[in-house]
């Protein structure tokens, strides 16, 4: 039996479409015995649409499997003044921190999407705004960097640029407080109670799932879905433990690689 983390988007559904097999191979590993946790720097959906849809695509889970970025940042900012440029279903689950539009402590940047609404998060005004607090004295913030996402449509641009945007004009450094944060991989094994070295992260994104894992001593698992690029793997000086086609063959390759 191991630890695995689960990574959503890219490995269990793509655009909310499910990867053929994937609700099957979750059964088959928690039959196995596995402990599983739902680790994603998905940014559009609050916990429970997140839990929702899944369940959709037929994967039996609890919300409380689930691990995201709000979750980091309710942790980590707790109690302060911060200006948020999130998409509006995560506000509720940005449970304790102080929501603001001036005066801020900290300034946090969220993920992009496809639907018009991340236009007005990352409107020239919000930006603006985030980098008057910045030059006020206001800490950078962001759920992650990542440069692009994949969907059904092709590669989108995400979240990244806008982040070393602020970085660049305000001469700060934004703290990541997703994947591939060590902080966020520590605070999903403590969930399952596991040794890192004993835990198997399964992702589709050789920075934010495999190097990240890595930086905490965990063992990685790359699919072949979502982002997965051939010739990314062979350029990078990352390299997983192990390389499957999709989730739906990740039972069979744990059975003979623990």
């Amino acid at each position: 039996m191991a630890a695995i983390l689960l990574d959503v988007d890219g490995v269990l559904h793509v655009s909310g479409q499910p990867i053929p097999g994937a609700a099957d191979a979750v059964e088959r590993l928690r039959r196995a015995g596995h402990r599983l946790r739902f680790v994603t720097n998905s940014t559009t959906r609050s916990k429970a649409q997140l839990a929702a849809g899944l369940e959709e695509a037929g994967i039996v889970l609890d919300a409380t499997e689930i691990q995201t970025t709000a979750d980091a940042a309710a942790t980590a900012l707790q109690g302060r003044r911060v200006l948020a440029l999130v998409m509006h279903a995560l506000v509720g689950d940005l449970e304790g921190v102080d929501l603001v539009g001036e005066g801020a402590d900290a300034v946090l940047i969220g993920g992009a999407d496809e639907t018009p609404e991340t236009n007005l998060v990352f409107s020239y005004m919000n930006l603006a705004r985030a980098f008057a607090e910045l030059e006020l004295g206001a800490e950078l913030y962001c759920l992650h960097r990542n440069r692009w996402w994949q969907t059904q449509r092709g590669p989108l641009l995400d979240a990244g640029c806008y982040v070393a945007g602020l970085e660049y004009a305000a001469e700060t450094e934004a703290t990541v407080l997703g994947k591939p944060s060590t902080a966020y991989f520590d605070a999903a094994c403590r969930a399952l109670d596991a040794e890192p070295s004993m835990t198997w992260m399964v992702g589709d994104d050789l920075e934010s799932d495999v190097l990240g894992a890595h930086g905490l001593g965990m063992r990685t698992v790359l699919v072949r879905t979502g982002k997965f690029r051939p010739d990314a793997v062979e350029a990078s000086r990352v390299q997983p433990d192990g390389i499957v086609s999709s989730i739906a063959h990740l039972p069979e390759w744990l059975e003979e690689h623990l």
